[in-house]
């Protein structure tokens, strides 16, 4: 589903379930299969079966959650677990949004393990990442990209538990772009380019625990297909110290 690009619509506090309804009869007659892209959709919570319904005969078209809880259940009112998305009819959940950051205070840690809980419940994570204008003027974007993807990819989901020792690839996507409105005047930012992440989490050096190294079928391995700007291409090559072109 990653290897190809990716199109992903957030639909943020928008559209209810008739909104929903009434949207995509209108967009599936204007929009025939496509076998060389992902179209993905990210509902309002309240939403998705309403859009998971009106797609279960589209299976070219993915939905998503826009938020989900770290932990499976419990007592945490008004929030989502991993868990209960894959029931509803999600195969993607957003992490890290930029308003999830700095609006309502999520931290890199709680990316870590909100990729992390994803994963494990066999959901594919699509990891945001990028800086805020104050960083892009102060010249630090590329080091704000590298720390949000070590801090979001630093926990091993627990299907790769080395008891359990799974032969499976867990995938995640990494979606980058900047914080800040796209008509604020800053030094030039390419749109886009294609680049392909494929190398171990995490990295030792942050704390986290080392990559299994029993054999070379056994690396665990997130492959991050994404479409970014030259800071992410920096970032990647410094995550595993190796150059790569």
């Amino acid at each position: 589903m990653l290897r190809k690009p990716v199109f992903a619509a957030n639909w943020k506090m928008n559209h209810g379930p008739t909104d929903a309804k009434a949207f995509l009869r209108t967009f599936l007659v204007h929009y025939a299969r496509r076998a060389d892209r992902t179209v993905a959709f990210f509902p309002p919570a309240l939403t998705l079966h309403a859009v998971t319904d009106a797609l279960r005969d589209r299976s070219d078209i993915v939905v998503g959650v826009q938020n989900v809880h770290w932990e499976p259940k419990g007592a945490f009112t008004g929030e989502l677990s991993a868990p209960i998305a894959r029931d509803a009819g999600a195969r993607l959940v957003l992490v890290g949004h930029s308003e999830r950051r700095h609006v309502f205070g999520e931290t890199d840690e709680q990316t870590g393990l909100k990729c992390a809980a994803v994963a494990s419940a066999g959901l594919v994570p699509m990891l945001c990442v990028g800086e805020k204008l104050e960083e892009r003027e102060r010249g630090t974007e590329e080091a704000v990209v590298v720390r949000q993807l070590r801090a979001g990819f630093a926990r091993r989901p627990t299907s790769l538990s080395r008891a359990r020792r799974p032969r499976r690839v867990v995938r995640a996507s990494v979606r980058t772009g900047p914080t800040w409105p796209s008509d604020t005047c800053a030094r030039p930012r390419p749109t886009s380019f294609d680049h392909s992440c494929r190398r171990p989490f995490p990295d030792r050096s942050q704390g986290g625990p080392a990559p299994l190294r029993a054999g070379a079928r056994r690396h665990r391995w997130f492959r991050a297909p994404c479409r970014g700007t030259p800071a992410l291409r920096r970032a990647g090559r410094r995550l595993d110290g190796r150059t790569r072109t």
